[in-house]
């Protein structure tokens, strides 16, 4: 029987199970995960605790036209390890899913569960000359 939980929930679960861990750690290992789809939600949940921890103001993914991954982290401008091609078009996938958004460009909020309490990011998509991107905006 296949799953149907939605994407939003299996974030929200993955964030409470990696509440107390390293997410920068965990997110270098995701590259070599063989479910895809699995992996996005992962790295998801690990870039909003990320994201929680050190304050960013947004982290950012964009797959060029070639599948290309680059993913970076307004607070600094680090960048933040790839989660790979498979991956990433499967996370820019999973924010479409949980936002709605098929157009283009456009905006959403996204309400996550963080323990017992929660955050509301500002999610943003582009796809523009082969390229997509997908921002997370944390609140100031």
């Amino acid at each position: 029987m296949k799953n149907t939980t939605s994407p939003h929930l299996k974030v929200q679960e993955h964030i409470d199970c990696f509440a107390q861990s390293d997410p920068l750690k965990e997110m270098a290992t995701i590259h070599g995960e063989t479910d895809a789809e699995a992996a996005a939600v992962k790295w998801l949940a690990l870039a909003t605790l990320h994201g929680i921890n050190n304050n960013a103001r947004r982290i950012s993914v964009t797959r060029n036209g070639d599948g290309q991954v680059r993913v970076v982290a307004e607070y600094r401008d680090t960048e933040l390890p790839s989660p790979g091609p498979a991956t990433g078009g499967r996370i820019i996938e999973a924010i479409r899913k949980m936002t709605y958004i098929e157009a283009e460009k456009g905006k959403s909020d996204l309400a996550l569960g963080v323990r017992d309490s929660s955050i509301d990011l500002k999610i943003k998509v582009e796809k523009k000359d082969g390229r997509e991107t997908v921002s997370l905006k944390f609140p100031d």
